[in-house]
């Protein structure tokens, strides 16, 4: 069973990533409202997987992401943006992101990119 760690700052966008997952595959899942809260539950609860938002308050997800590498260089984090943020996921990617999913996105282009990392 794989772990998987949603960080996003809207509740509805958590709950549509939750559905699309436990729709694919047996998975544990732990959510986190912001940066913040990320780099904690990452830390105690070491997810295979973190599916993170890029704009969030108090800590971005650029920001969590670099300090979850920093502490892991092994981690496993996928960043999921709104179209119109390609400068920063090329950042996300450059520090060690991955992949991007782009939202709103579609449940069979999700379902891909989930395949190829779990």
């Amino acid at each position: 069973m794989n772990k998987i760690l949603i960080v996003d700052d809207a509740l509805f966008m958590r709950k549509v990533i939750r559905r699309n997952l436990e729709e694919h595959t047996d998975v544990q899942i732990m959510e986190a409202c912001d940066g913040d809260e990320a780099v904690r539950l990452y830390a105690q609860w070491k997810p295979d997987l973190v599916l993170m938002d890029i704009t969030m308050p108090n800590k971005t997800g650029i920001e969590a992401l670099e300090e979850i590498r920093e502490s892991d260089p092994n981690a496993r984090i996928i960043m999921c943006s709104a179209v119109g943020q390609e400068p920063m996921i090329t950042k996300a990617l450059n520090l060690g992101a991955l992949d991007f999913i782009v939202k709103p996105f579609k449940a069979d282009e999700f379902r891909k990119v989930l395949d190829y990392y779990l």
